[in-house]
């Protein structure tokens, strides 16, 4: 028999996170490191102090820069792997679950979850911007699922985080990653753990990997009557470093 998490991932493409980001610091790494080189040979006399300064400077900034662009890449291409299976991992699936990937981009815990489903579904809502995800789009994240055999177990709604298209006490986890941060303003986020919290099944389960503002959910969580509320530290595998929070109801 063919076990149900296996993983066939030859064709799927969880996208490049930040590619804006990414983008520019690399130009800007790129801009320091020859506008350094530029000065070290052509400035001469009597600004050579300045020079001996500047120079190292540039350096630094710009081999940082690369580097970081560099990590992020690797954190969108491996890294991210990781962390989604460690998070997964902690929501201890039985296999049976209704699971809700809120901000599924690409699909990256959406079909990790669903991986790890016999009779259950993973169901995946996004707003599909193209700010944080290259090519992120609903097709995108079916292809996936098709690629990883489990098309079957998916299903993608388009929607709003602070108005999930979903019925109260629906799903028995409910997992994000890199997501709950680009909605802007405190009040705004509340809202969206708060929609969590309501389509969540008595006794049900959330995992949240962000990489900011991850305290305040905890808060809201406690608020809206979750109980076993943790926050789990960083994780090494995204880069800029992300923390990993977990509740039960």
């Amino acid at each position: 028999m063919n076990d149900p998490v296996a993983v066939n991932t030859s064709h799927a493409d969880y996208g490049l996170d930040a590619p804006g980001v990414i983008r520019t610091m690399s130009v800007c790494g790129i801009a320091a490191i020859v506008i350094a080189l530029l000065v070290g040979h052509l400035v001469t006399g009597v600004v050579v102090l300045a020079n001996v300064a500047i120079v190292p400077t540039l350096l630094w900034m710009g081999w940082a820069l690369i580097a970081g662009s560099l990590l992020m890449v690797a954190s969108s291409r491996w890294g991210k792997l990781r962390a989604r299976d460690n998070l997964l991992d902690r929501m201890a699936l039985t296999g049976t679950e209704t699971v809700l990937d809120v901000g599924c981009g690409h699909g990256l815990l959406l079909i990790g979850a669903a991986k790890r489903l016999t009779s259950g579904k993973a169901i995946g809502v996004d707003l599909w911007s193209q700010i944080d995800q290259k090519n992120n789009s609903s097709s995108a994240t079916i292809a996936n699922a098709r690629a990883e055999g489990v098309a079957e177990r998916v299903e993608v709604r388009d929607g709003d985080m602070r108005a999930l298209p979903l019925d109260d006490a629906s799903v028995d986890v409910v997992v994000s990653c890199l997501a709950i941060h680009n909605v802007k303003g405190d009040d705004e986020r509340r809202k969206a753990i708060q929609e969590i919290v309501r389509v969540l099944k008595p006794g049900g389960r959330v995992g949240i990997i962000d990489i900011a503002h991850v305290k305040t959910y905890a808060k809201d969580l406690r608020a809206a009557g979750m109980a076993d509320v943790q926050l789990h530290g960083f994780t090494p595998w995204i880069y800029p470093p992300t923390r990993v929070l977990t509740a039960k109801s």
